[in-house]
């Protein structure tokens, strides 16, 4: 679709924007636009899982003033142009309470003008899976809630931890759009704070696969010597670059961000380890938004591990292509069932502020919630100048088969 059709598209929607919600529906109807198919589908189908185990068990329970919530998803494929029109047609077709579970930079920065050309039917998009700051700053930011913390938050943090332990020349390896260059300025503002610059850099096509080559981009950060590695990508290439740095012997410590979709870059290099007796899993750190779903101690991740147990939570098969296996257990669909939980409070908040399911409450109601406690380690707070709850970063690296938090860095000391 050319970006003259793309411009008619938003244009068309503005002029005619859709109905007001309807108060005497059975159901309350959240819409989702994510990458169910392609390369990074599987941040999609876990997010949806995870969600699903909790609105499944509210619904179970009678929904909220007897409305059981409805998760009506689309899929994206990762790109801007379907998420835009999934978008325009959840809003004047499905005609949804709100949009929820969004996966990817590219595709929310690509969204962000149609909520605010839509700012009179009080469309709020909640959640989405990713740290960029576009919508965490004037003028989106008035239409997105997040949960998790910002990639610039994630970087910046990698960074200084390296730093301590006198890994001073880093280098980054970034998917190169909106999400990578998020996450590369992050490294750059937090390296300045320390009198220090990216010493190399190297780039890749969104939609890369793990069977792609990575081999030219491990050696243009090789050949500078850097002392450490920050990638900000989707998980198929940033295993694809972990494979091909230590096929050559390359065992530097290489850290991702939370959207790399932890577990899955793990399955891809636990496979290859089978077929070629080599070792891919040393040395890797990854930063997450959400406490470990290990963390037992931790009423919502006992509460998660139970639902998904029980429920169990299947994709629509329309969404999804070949066969899929889902996860037990992962901080992404952890994450989404946090997005669901905390969404249930919204609109327990929505319905009590009148009576009445009303997008006109939303905004009020979200930005009236102060120190919620979900179950993890840190409580919630919203204002009309916060729309991000959370701002910790949590470290973890794999060791005996899953990933555990970094208690101590040292074991990178240069």
């Amino acid at each position: 679709m050319s970006s003259a059709v793309l411009i008619f598209l938003i244009i068309f929607f503005t002029i005619f924007p859709s109905f007001s919600y309807s108060q005497d529906n059975d159901h309350i109807v959240l819409g989702m636009s994510a990458a169910f198919k392609g390369p990074t589908a599987g941040l999609g189908i876990e997010l949806y899982r995870g969600a699903m185990a909790y609105f499944s068990y509210i619904n179970e329970k009678g929904g909220i003033d007897g409305k059981k919530i409805i998760v009506k998803a689309y899929d994206d494929g990762y790109n801007p142009i379907p998420a835009i029109k999934n978008t325009i047609k959840l809003i004047k077709e499905d005609n949804v309470f709100a949009l929820f579970n969004y996966v990817g930079t590219p595709t929310v920065t690509r969204v962000l003008p149609i909520l605010k050309s839509n700012r009179d039917n009080n469309i709020y998009l909640f959640f989405p899976f990713t740290g960029a700051m576009p919508h965490r700053t004037p003028p989106y930011d008035e239409f997105v809630f997040n949960l998790r913390a910002s990639y610039e938050e994630e970087t910046g943090g990698l960074v200084e931890n390296f730093i301590k332990i006198g890994r001073k020349r880093i280098g980054i390896f970034y998917q190169a759009d909106a999400y990578g260059r998020s996450g590369w300025n992050g490294v750059r503002k937090t390296l300045a704070k320390y009198g220090e610059k990216i010493v190399a850099e190297a780039t890749y096509k969104r939609g890369a696969r793990y069977s792609d080559s990575f081999l030219k981009q491990v050696e243009i950060l090789k050949a500078a010597e850097v002392d450490a590695v920050i990638s900000v990508g989707a998980y198929a290439a940033c295993a694809g670059f972990i494979r091909d740095a230590r096929n050559i012997g390359w065992d530097i410590p290489i850290a991702n961000v939370s959207f790399v979709g932890s577990e899955f870059m793990i399955n891809l290099l636990l496979e290859e380890e089978k077929k070629t007796g080599k070792f891919y899993t040393k040395n890797l750190i990854n930063s997450q938004v959400v406490p470990s779903y290990e963390d037992v101690s931790l009423s919502a991740v006992r509460q998660y591990r139970a639902l998904m147990e029980k429920y169990n939570p299947t994709v629509p098969a329309h969404l999804l292509e070949g066969d899929y296996r889902a996860l037990k257990y992962s901080f992404v669909s952890f994450e989404g069932f946090l997005n669901a939980k905390l969404m249930i409070e919204i609109l327990k908040k929505v319905a009590h502020i009148d009576k009445k399911i009303n997008r006109e409450n939303i905004k009020r109601a979200v930005e009236s919630i102060r120190n919620l406690d979900i179950g993890i380690d840190e409580k919630i707070s919203f204002s009309s100048k916060k729309h991000q709850a959370l701002n910790k970063v949590y470290y973890t690296t794999f060791k005996d088969g899953k990933f555990v938090p970094i208690r101590d860095w040292s074991e990178w000391k240069k």
